[in-house]
């Protein structure tokens, strides 16, 4: 698909004579569900591909009532084109007014973003990763090959219920968010002691390792055990959206505590992203104070158990909801692995006969399972 620039205008032009106009709106990157919410579309017909090469929709009337199918990946890389303008303005706004945020701060937890935004006094950015870092393959995840390569096997193997693309196209935003952070900035990395958040950490050092920021590594497991009160150190802070807005804001005031990473550290961090971005495992576990790939199955005869447990409580054995399983299972561990990849183990103990399936396994909402007598 060809594409030119009439900023704010994007066009791209779609055999054999059709082109679709977007008209860029904001500054925010946007996913392929975002193209159907977010600025203007119009439709032009063309006679040939030549014609495009001097095509101004300004010269042209929109077509009314007509309407062209696209495919799904056409959508996806529309979203990549339109990104890359937005970044491109991005960058000289940026120069122009310079930054307006003192302090960038960088996490691996969904949630954890929504409760910095909340929680820390203003301005900053707060810049997150949507995906769980502790499942799925990493390798090359640094490059599109990479990112290909684990994204396949999500898709294939992962019920996500989001749109397609869609966690992909969170993925390369953020990292287009990364690459925009000017120089000058202090940044703070949050984690916590999860195969998650400590694999994100070190996928962020790699990601800034050209950079010459100060950054500042914001352990919230070590922080909580020191600055909570009693009460709320009752428990172990194992992921950082176990903390309420408050509660970080409290830990953001006493960082005096941690250090600016030094260049060694930085190097160091680096390195330990590479060595894990070398494997194609789909499994990463927070163990002896460090990133540890597992086997895939590593939770299988935990998953056994937990039915086994719930199938004594019952009467007569039977049949109990996927979800059901999943919470029991989310419960007792202190990993970040996340409820699809528990209901993905689910599917695959299905498949080889271990368990006996009731519904449809399209989500954990839409089957039970229970042990084979």
């Amino acid at each position: 698909m060809k594409t030119k620039t009439n900023y704010p205008f994007i066009y791209f032009f779609a055999e054999p004579n059709v082109v679709f106009v977007y008209k860029i709106e904001g500054e925010e990157y946007l996913t392929v569900s975002d193209l159907s919410q977010r600025g203007e579309w119009q439709t032009y017909e063309i006679k040939n591909e030549d014609e495009f090469e001097t095509f101004n929709h300004e010269a042209h009337v929109a077509l009314v009532g007509r309407g062209y199918f696209l495919q799904r990946d056409q959508y996806h890389f529309m979203a990549g084109k339109i990104n890359q303008l937005i970044q491109s303005r991005r960058n000289i706004i940026q120069r122009d007014r310079g930054m307006e945020v003192p302090t960038v701060h960088l996490v691996s937890s969904p949630s954890t973003v929504g409760s910095l935004r909340v929680g820390l006094d203003r301005p900053k950015k707060v810049i997150g990763f949507q995906d769980p870092f502790s499942i799925g393959p990493i390798w090359k995840l640094e490059s599109k090959i990479g990112q290909a390569y684990r994204y396949e096997w999500l898709y294939e193997n992962i019920n996500f219920e989001q749109d397609d693309y869609e966690l992909e196209n969170r993925f390369t935003n953020t990292l287009l968010e990364i690459a925009d952070i000017p120089d000058h900035l202090p940044i703070y990395i949050w984690v916590a002691n999860n195969g998650n958040e400590q694999t994100g950490l070190r996928l962020f050092l790699y990601l800034l390792k050209d950079k010459t920021n100060e950054i500042t590594v914001i352990n919230t497991t070590d922080l909580a055990d020191y600055w909570m009160t009693p009460y709320d150190s009752k428990q172990s802070m194992f992921h950082s959206s176990m903390l309420r807005p408050p509660q970080l804001k409290l830990l953001f005031e006493h960082i005096s505590v941690e250090k600016t990473l030094s260049q060694q550290e930085r190097i160091q961090y680096q390195k330990e992203w590479e060595s894990l971005a070398q494997a194609k495992d789909v499994l990463r576990v927070w163990q002896k104070g460090r990133v540890t790939s597992v086997p895939e199955d590593y939770y299988d005869s935990f998953i056994l158990k937990t039915i086994e447990q719930t199938h004594q409580k019952q009467e007569s054995m039977d049949f109990i909801r996927a979800g059901r399983v999943v919470g029991e299972i989310l419960h007792q561990i202190d990993e970040i692995v996340g409820d699809v990849y528990f209901e993905y183990r689910l599917r695959h103990l299905i498949y080889n006969g271990v368990l006996e399936l009731k519904g449809i396994p399209k989500s954990m909402r839409h089957y039970s399972v229970k042990l084979r007598d």
